[in-house]
């Protein structure tokens, strides 16, 4: 299993519509093969920061996920929203 942490940095103004989409399509993302958990998480006192955090099976369902044309539309979407590039990281228990 792999974890998947994404950290994204938003414009002030679209903040909550980031969060409005993540919410829209959490059910997408659990009900994708391979995933077994997804969680939206903001820094105390950092409203424009979000972190996801996602299980996967393995980098290949997270690799097919990724590019999903669900993925592709709803990152085309909040891409403009960005403030700071978004940063991602795969974890694997040590």
């Amino acid at each position: 299993m792999i974890k998947r942490i994404v950290k994204m940095e938003f414009k002030k103004e679209h903040a909550d519509s980031f969060e409005a989409v993540f919410n829209d399509r959490k059910a997408f993302i659990l009900a994708f093969e391979g995933c077994s958990f997804v969680e939206l998480r903001r820094p105390v006192n950092e409203p424009c920061i979000f972190f996801t955090i996602s299980h996967w099976d393995s980098t290949i369902s997270l690799e097919k996920y990724r590019n999903s044309d669900r993925f592709r539309a709803t990152w085309k979407e909040v891409k403009p929203w960005f403030s700071a590039k978004p940063l991602a990281w795969s974890l694997e228990e040590a």
